[in-house]
């Protein structure tokens, strides 16, 4: 009976490692304000280490089952995950969030098993690679588009002076119309070059076939 107790005692470990070990990763995460915070990794990592600990040792030894048990943690926290994506206008947001707590549970199954080196390998590995990639450094910033409205008079070749002055190869939802015998242009330009209001009246200045000129900073 000792025995029993002892060995399930050493079981246990592995869970209390993963309940320090979902802390580590959810206070990162948590500094960031991002949605799954530190209760969210907690519960996530000693759930993966406690469904790991009966998969291995709750079924008599039967291989099929425990494989059984353990993969359906992967496919449960992948339901958790897809919770945690959503879009804010045109843009997706919690995807790197949702993969954190897919590793978590990772992390939680390596502590289950018995494989703390790999546990605690892999929880440093993630906190490093989400600090150093939270660096504002070019390298690792994302590319920020801005769209321009703009309203000309292609009479000969503006429309390629407008390609060449914004440094863009085509017109996005363009539009072509007739107005007192000119050809007026509207169309909106992407580019990842900011321009700042006092540019764009230099430049509207600078061109008189160019009617009006609108910045919309991409949402």
């Amino acid at each position: 009976m000792w025995r029993e107790v002892l060995y399930e005692l050493l079981n246990l470990v592995g869970v209390l490692l993963a309940v320090f070990l979902g802390f580590a990763i959810g206070f990162e995460r948590k500094l960031r304000y991002k949605e799954a915070g530190i209760r969210t990794h907690i519960i996530v990592c000693v759930g993966a280490a406690l469904l790991t600990v009966v998969s291995k040792y709750g079924f008599g030894g039967d291989s099929a089952d425990s494989a059984r048990v353990a993969a359906q943690i992967v496919s449960g926290i992948g339901f958790l995950g897809a919770g945690i994506i959503m879009f804010r206008g045109q843009k997706m947001c919690g995807l790197t969030t949702a993969a954190g707590v897919w590793t978590t549970a990772g992390v939680g199954m390596a502590a289950g098993a018995g494989l703390y080196i790999v546990a605690v390998g892999a929880t440093v590995i993630i906190i490093a690679v989400q600090c150093i990639c939270h660096i504002r450094c070019r390298l690792f910033l994302p590319k920020r588009f801005y769209h321009l409205n703009i309203v000309f008079k292609n009479t000969q070749a503006e429309s390629e002076r407008i390609k060449e002055l914004f440094c863009v190869e085509h017109f996005n939802s363009l539009v072509i119309r007739r107005d007192d015998g000119c050809t007026v242009y509207s169309a909106v330009l992407n580019t990842d070059k900011e321009y700042s209001s006092q540019r764009l009246n230099e430049i509207m200045a600078e061109n008189d076939y160019i009617i009006s000129l609108e910045r919309c900073d991409q949402e």
